[in-house]
C-alpha cells in the first residue's frame, strides 16, 4: 500500500487528484491540506510514502517546504506553472506534473515512485477468509477473482474458493507486481494471462472483459 498526502491551495486541485487516486487500488489517500504548514503535522508521523505537493502557495512554498525537512517522503509536484520544473528537479523529486493532471499522467507517475523503490523479497502467499478460516493461497497458483455481488470467487490451478472480500480489499492484499484489476468485477494474475487484447484478455481459455477505466494500468504491463 502506497500512503499519500495532497497538500495544494486551490480546493478543485486537490478534489482532482483525490479522484485520480481513488482509482488507483494500492494508492491510499491519507489526507488533503490547503497550505503546507497544516501539513507539517502528517509529514513528521514518518508513515507517508509520496507528497502530492504544489509549488505556488501563500505563506510557504512548496519547494521552501520540501527544502526545510530533513527527511521528506517522495515529492510529485503539481503546479500550473511549467517555468518551476528547474527548480523542483534540483531537489531530486519524482515527478512534475502540470495542470490539469490527468489520470493517464498520475498513474506514470505512481510507476516511476514504483520503480525507484528499493526492491524487496516477494511475499509468495495471501490469506483469505473462506468458510469462517483463513486459506493460504500462493500467489502463483491463483488465475483470477471475480465479483459476484457481495462476495467474489478466487479461482486458482487446482480449484476455486468463495470469500466475503470486496473486490477493493482483493486489489489491496494481492502485489501490484503480480496482479492486476482490469475491471471492477476482476483481479487478474499476470502471469497467467495467455492473450492480451483492447477490450479484454484470455486466462487460460476463460475471456475477461477490461473495463474502461483500467486499460492504463493494463497498458502498464507489456
Amino acid at each position: 500500500m502506497i500512503k499519500c498526502i495532497v497538500v495544494d491551495d486551490e480546493p478543485l486541485a486537490r478534489q482532482v487528484l483525490e479522484n485520480h487516486i481513488s482509482r488507483i487500488d494500492d494508492l491510499h489517500l491519507l489526507g488533503q491540506f490547503a497550505n503546507a504548514i497544516d501539513a507539517f503535522g502528517a509529514v513528521a508521523t514518518g508513515d507517508i510514502d509520496i507528497i502530492f505537493l504544489d509549488i505556488k502557495m501563500p505563506v510557504l512554498s512548496g519547494i521552501d517546504f520540501i527544502a526545510s525537512l530533513k527527511n521528506p517522503p517522495a515529492v510529485i509536484f503539481t503546479t500550473a506553472f511549467p517555468e518551476y520544473a528547474a527548480s523542483s528537479y534540483d531537489l531530486d523529486t519524482v515527478d512534475y506534473l502540470l495542470k490539469p493532471i490527468t489520470y493517464e499522467r498520475l498513474v506514470k507517475s505512481i510507476s516511476r515512485f514504483r520503480k525507484l523503490q528499493p526492491s524487496t523479497p516477494e511475499i509468495a502467499y495471501s490469506y483469505f477468509k473462506v468458510n469462517g478460516k483463513l486459506l493460504k493461497l500462493e500467489h502463483q497458483n491463483i488465475l483470477l477473482v471475480q465479483a459476484i455481488k457481495d462476495y467474489a470467487i478466487v479461482k486458482t490451478t487446482h480449484g476455486n474458493y468463495i470469500t466475503h472480500m470486496t473486490m477493493k480489499s482483493v486489489a489491496e492484499l494481492l502485489p501490484h507486481t503480480l496482479f492486476r484489476r482490469i475491471h471492477r468485477s476482476y483481479v487478474v494474475g499476470i502471469s497467467h494471462l495467455t492473450m492480451i487484447g483492447k477490450n479484454e484478455v484470455h486466462v487460460g481459455k476463460e475471456s475477461i472483459p477490461v473495463g474502461e477505466s483500467y486499460k492504463q494500468g493494463l497498458a502498464g504491463i507489456v
